[in-house]
C-alpha cells in the first residue's frame, strides 16, 4: 500500500511505530549530512528526517516542492517540538524513499501567505487547492453542506433532482441558452432556479422537498456573484409564512452550532422592507451597529441652502466619537462619495465638540442653535460626528446607505466574528421599471400577495400598495436566502402575469404546464432557496465566495484555467445550424 497513516494523524502515542507516508514535498532544509523535509497531504504535514545514511540517495535523487513521494520508517519523537501543528511533537526517521512524480517549480508558494496573485492562482487553481487556507474553505463548505442535509433529513425534506436543461423564460435576470442539435434552431436554458419544478413537486404531493443544486445567471459579476452558484433549495407545502421562518430559522441555528458552535437563543428579529429603507437605506441591513438614517427634510430645508432646499431627500447619519476628525479625514469621505460608485456630488457634515460647541461646513446657511436642532434630530451628543447627503430620494438613499457600511468599517463596528440575522419581511410585490413604462415583479412572478391583499390585484391604482407574502434572511448586511408564499390558483396567477404584461398567448406559451398543473389540485405551498455559496463565505469570514468554490470563475465569468468560454469547431456549429456574424 502507498501509505499506512496520513501526514496529519501521527502523535505520541505512535512513537516506535513503522509507518509508510505518501505525500506532497513542502520544503527541504539540509543541515550538513540530514536533511528535513515537511512532507503534506490532504490532512497534515509531517516532518521527516533523512540520516546520512541516506545521502547518496538524495544526491542521485534530489528532492523538490511539491514532488510526490513516498517514505517508509519510523515514528520518533522531534528534539525541537513544532506546537503550531497537530503533528509537531514527532517526525519520521526515514529508512527508505521512492520518487513517485517529480514537479516542476509551482508558479507560486504553495503556502498560505503566498506570493500569486488572483489570476495566477486561478489559472494554477488545482495547485492553489493544495493550499491549506483553500482546503480549510472547502473543508466548511462541505460541512455545511452536510449540516443542511442532515436537517432537513431530519424534519421530512426528500432530496429530489430536477433538470438543467429547460425551457428559456427570460424573466430577471439573463439565462443561459443551449442550442439542441436534434431540433434545429431552438434552445434549452440553463435554470436560474428551480422554482417551477419544486411548485410541480408540491402538486404532486412531495409536501417537502429540497436540492443544493447548481443555478445558473448570465449577469454582471462581483465578489458575491458567479455565472453559476449553487442554493440551497427548498420547498414545502400546507403551509404559511410563519411555518417557513421558523423551520428555516431553525435551520440557520443549527448549521451555526454545528459549523461555529455558536447558539442564538433568541428569535432573530424581524423588519419590514419599509423600516430596512428608510432606516438603513436598503433591503438588507447590516445590523451589528446602529447609525440610522435620518430623514433631515423638515429641519434643514427652508434657510436659504439651496442644495437642501432643491433636493428630494437630506438624509443624515450620526458618527459616534467622531467630531475630532481632521479635514483631511473629511476630505476623504467627502472624495469617496463622489466616486461614481457612490454618484453624489459632495459631502455636509456638522462637528459636535466635546465642549458643546457645533461647526459645520454650511455655518453660513445655520447657525449654532439650528445646528443644535440637527443633534437633536440625529440623537448626536458632544464628541460626535453628523454626516449629511442631499439630492434625489432613490440615489441619496442609495448613497447614505454606503456610507453608512463605510464608516461602520472605518470605526470597526462589522465584526466578521460578529453575527446578526435577521428576518426582512412585507416586501412590495410589485416595482414599476422607468424605462420600459411598466409593473414588474418585486420577487418573482410566482410569490403570492398578502392574503388581505388579494382582491387589490384587480385595481391597477393599488399595484404600488401590494405587499408580497415574501421574506429573506440577511446575515451581517448580506442577504443569505430568500422565498415566498405562491400563488397555487390558476386565476390568481393568470392575474399575476397580466399585471407584469403579458397576454393570454404568452403567459400560456410560457407557463402553461405550470396553470395546468394548478387545475389539478394544487395546495397551498412556499420555500426559500439559500445562497450557499455566500452562506459559506460569511462563515468563513470572507466577503468572496470564490475562496469556497473548488473551481470559480473570475471577474469577466472566464475560467482561466481552462480558458472558457471558448470558440467552437466548425463542425460543431454545422451540427447545430448556427452561423456566426
Amino acid at each position: 500500500m502507498y501509505r499506512t497513516h496520513t501526514c496529519g494523524e501521527l502523535r505520541l502515542e505512535n512513537i516506535g511505530t513503522p509507518v509508510t507516508l505518501a505525500g506532497w514535498v513542502q520544503t527541504v532544509r539540509k543541515f550538513g549530512s540530514i536533511t528535513f523535509v515537511d512532507l503534506r497531504d490532504r490532512y497534515g504535514i509531517t516532518q521527516l528526517l533523512f540520516g546520512e545514511a541516506l545521502n547518496p540517495q538524495l544526491d542521485d535523487q534530489p528532492l523538490g516542492r511539491e514532488f510526490v513521494i513516498q517514505v517508509e520508517g519510523t515514528v520518533t519523537e522531534r528534539s525541537n517540538k513544532n506546537k503550531n501543528i497537530p503533528t509537531g511533537d514527532v517526525e519520521i526517521t526515514v529508512s527508505k524513499f521512492t520518487i513517485l512524480n517529480k514537479a516542476q517549480t509551482p508558479p507560486f508558494t504553495i503556502q498560505d501567505d503566498t506570493d500569486g496573485g488572483d489570476e495566477l492562482r486561478m489559472k494554477y487553481r488545482y495547485l492553489d487547492l493544495r493550499r491549506n487556507i483553500v482546503r480549510q474553505n472547502l473543508e466548511l463548505r462541505y460541512r455545511v453542506n452536510r449540516a443542511a442535509r442532515n436537517f432537513l433529513d431530519s424534519k421530512g425534506f426528500m432530496d429530489i433532482e430536477t433538470p438543467f436543461l429547460i425551457k428559456s423564460t427570460p424573466e430577471g435576470a439573463r439565462d443561459f441558452v443551449v442550442p439542441s442539435r436534434m431540433n434545429p434552431n431552438e434552445f434549452y436554458a440553463l435554470p436560474q432556479s428551480p422554482q417551477t419544478f419544486k411548485q410541480l413537486l408540491m402538486v404532486s404531493g412531495y409536501d417537502r422537498y429540497y436540492q443544493i443544486v447548481k443555478c445558473f445567471r448570465d449577469e454582471d459579476l462581483r465578489a458575491d456573484r458567479q455565472p453559476e452558484f449553487t442554493q440551497i433549495d427548498c420547498e414545502m407545502s400546507f403551509v404559511e409564512q410563519e411555518d417557513i421562518l421558523n423551520n428555516f430559522e431553525e435551520m440557520l441555528k443549527y448549521i451555526f452550532k454545528e459549523i461555529k458552535g455558536i447558539e442564538f437563543k433568541d428569535a432573530f428579529p424581524r423588519m419590514t422592507y419599509d423600516h430596512a429603507m428608510e432606516f438603513y437605506g436598503n433591503d438588507k441591513p447590516d445590523i451589528r451597529f446602529e447609525m440610522k438614517l435620518v430623514n433631515m427634510n423638515d429641519t434643514v430645508k427652508g434657510n436659504g441652502f439651496k442644495v437642501f432646499d432643491e433636493a428630494e431627500l437630506v438624509v443624515a447619519i450620526c458618527a459616534k466619537g467622531c467630531a475630532e476628525y481632521t479635514r483631511k479625514q473629511l476630505d476623504e469621505l467627502t472624495e469617496w462619495v463622489k466616486r461614481p460608485q457612490i454618484g453624489m456630488t459632495g459631502l455636509i457634515y456638522a462637528r459636535y465638540g466635546a465642549d458643546g460647541s457645533i461647526k459645520s461646513s454650511v455655518d453660513k446657511f445655520f447657525d449654532e442653535s439650528k445646528l443644535k436642532g440637527w443633534a437633536e434630530k440625529t440623537g448626536a451628543q458632544p464628541g460626535d460626528l453628523i454626516l449629511v447627503l442631499a439630492g434625489k430620494e432613490e440615489r441619496t438613499r442609495k448613497a447614505m446607505s454606503e456610507l453608512r457600511l463605510e464608516m461602520g468599517e472605518r470605526l470597526g463596528l462589522r465584526n466578521k466574528d460578529v453575527y446578526a440575522p435577521l428576518w426582512v419581511v412585507d416586501f412590495p410585490l410589485f416595482e414599476y421599471d422607468e424605462e420600459d413604462k411598466r409593473w414588474v415583479a418585486k420577487h418573482h412572478p410566482f410569490t403570492s400577495p398578502k392574503p388581505e391583499q388579494i382582491s387589490w390585484m384587480d385595481d391597477l391604482s393599488k399595484y404600488g400598495n401590494i405587499k408580497a407574502n415574501a421574506y429573506d434572511i440577511v446575515l451581517n448586511g448580506t442577504e443569505v436566502g430568500g422565498g415566498s408564499i405562491r400563488i397555487f390558483q390558476r386565476d390568481l396567477q393568470e392575474k399575476m402575469f397580466a399585471a407584469l404584461g403579458m397576454d393570454e398567448e404568452e403567459f400560456n406559451h410560457k407557463f402553461g404546464f405550470l396553470l395546468g398543473a394548478f387545475e389539478y389540485g394544487a395546495p397551498p405551498h412556499g420555500g426559500m432557496a439559500w445562497g450557499f455559496d455566500r452562506l459559506c463565505a460569511l462563515l468563513g469570514g470572507s466577503e468572496s465566495i470564490r475562496d469556497f468554490i473548488a473551481f470559480p470563475k473570475n471577474n469577466s465569468g472566464r475560467d482561466v484555467m481552462l480558458d472558457a468560454p471558448s470558440a467552437i469547431d466548425q463542425k460543431q456549429l454545422d451540427e447545430l445550424q448556427i452561423a456566426l456574424k
